[in-house]
């Protein structure tokens, strides 16, 4: 690159006056005329870090991750002329039709069509109850959204401890919504090169908004939106921070894209996120009840040899289990029956006795998870953030 002596001054002051955010974002502007966007995302994270209601500061980090143009005068009939043997003109008669339910997601999105809804969760009534009358009801009912002015737009934050299906929750709501279905992970976000990771999730979202209504579904949202008080590194606060800007769809408009989280650790999460607009409402997804249990216990065993399975019984011995736990519990008696099979030499069926024995081979994965969230209720839980938590763990005794 060529050195320039404009930018390498505006460096300069920047640097001797990190906190002059017009400064900034006169250098970030110039940056992106001058074609370097990965360094222009880097000043504009910093300045949506110390304020994510900067106006200039969001349309221009808009405006750096968008999709990068032809230069100036591209002959765009020489290019055609030079290529026109090798591929062949798009949307011309004959060409093959992309089906509509083929999204361009993008490398790293994966867009699919649930085929399952609430009906296919066991269980959980209580939580689906309140799923429905949180966020499924306003999105179902058109005429009422419109007399009520509700757009077709959402955020919601499931929150438990792990292994209690979360992550089916979030995909059934796509179902009932006949919306499709885009998972966002850690791998899909995080990014070790400058810039990159906030390009991920801008790309994410323009993902969901092509196929809206599609759910857009951020799993273990603790790790990428984080409190920025705890985060050392500006590229990690960076990234909350462009977070933010999708989450307000201030360029594209969110409208039927279904913002959905999962946590553990919601008392980890920014509290920019939990602001109306965003992730402002919550369901908290316990251990599965005795029905649930029984549900879970019968699909993890139906396609295994049993014989005498007593499923009411081991659903009242196995109270407070997550999901997780339940499927382990059938894992650990196949091998028992398994392992006694291969002893004797004559198969035989997995019985009741291999459950009971396999029960205090195993501890509630949730125990510890408990542990922490009674902690948040008794010190951090003066707003009435973590009331419906409170209760459950003083109907368990636990608090």
């Amino acid at each position: 690159m060529n050195p320039d002596p404009l930018l390498d001054s505006l460096r300069a002051a920047v640097a001797a006056a990190p906190a002059d955010v017009p400064l900034r974002l006169h250098l970030a502007g110039l940056l992106l005329e001058r074609g370097a966007r990965d360094e222009a995302v880097a000043h504009l994270g910093t300045v949506l870090g110390q304020d994510p209601g900067n106006a200039e500061a969001a349309a221009l980090m808009t405006r750096a991750l968008a999709p990068a143009g032809p230069p100036p005068g591209f002959d765009w009939a020489a290019a055609e002329s030079e290529v026109a043997d090798i591929v062949p003109p798009r949307f011309v008669d004959g060409a093959e039709a992309v089906p509509a339910d083929r999204v361009p997601a993008g490398p790293t999105a994966d867009v699919e069509q649930p085929r399952v809804t609430l009906a296919d969760v066991g269980g959980m009534t209580d939580v689906k109850k309140r799923l429905d009358a949180a966020f499924l009801a306003p999105m179902r009912n058109p005429e009422l959204r419109k007399l009520y002015g509700k757009s077709l737009r959402g955020g919601l934050l499931l929150y438990g401890p792990p292994g209690n299906g979360k992550t089916f929750l979030a995909k059934a709501v796509a179902g009932e919504l006949r919306a499709r279905f885009l998972a966002v992970g850690l791998d899909e976000v995080l990014d070790m090169w400058l810039g990159k990771s906030e390009r991920n999730l801008h790309e994410l979202f323009l993902a969901a908004r092509r196929a809206a209504p599609c759910v857009l579904f951020f799993d273990e949202l603790d790790a990428i939106g984080q409190k920025r008080s705890r985060l050392a590194g500006a590229a990690a606060r960076n990234v909350v921070a462009q977070l933010l800007v999708e989450l307000d769809g201030i360029a594209d408009g969110n409208d039927g894209v279904f913002v959905l989280a999962a946590t553990n650790a919601p008392w980890d999460v920014d509290t920019a996120l939990r602001r109306p607009g965003r992730f402002d409402r919550t369901l908290l997804v316990l251990p599965p009840d005795e029905q649930a249990r029984t549900a879970i216990l019968e699909y993890h065993l139906r396609d295994r040899p049993v014989a005498g399975i007593d499923l009411p019984q081991l659903a009242r011995k196995t109270d407070g289990w997550s999901g997780a736990d339940l499927a382990h519990l059938c894992e650990t008696a196949s091998e028992r029956a398994l392992l006694a099979s291969a002893e004797s030499g004559v198969a035989r069926m997995i019985g009741m006795p291999d459950l009971l024995g396999a029960l205090p081979e195993i501890r509630p994965s949730s125990a510890a998870w408990f542990a922490a969230a009674r902690n948040v209720v008794l010190y951090s839980n003066a707003d009435g953030t973590y009331d419906e938590l409170a209760a459950y763990l003083k109907r368990k005794k636990l608090l």
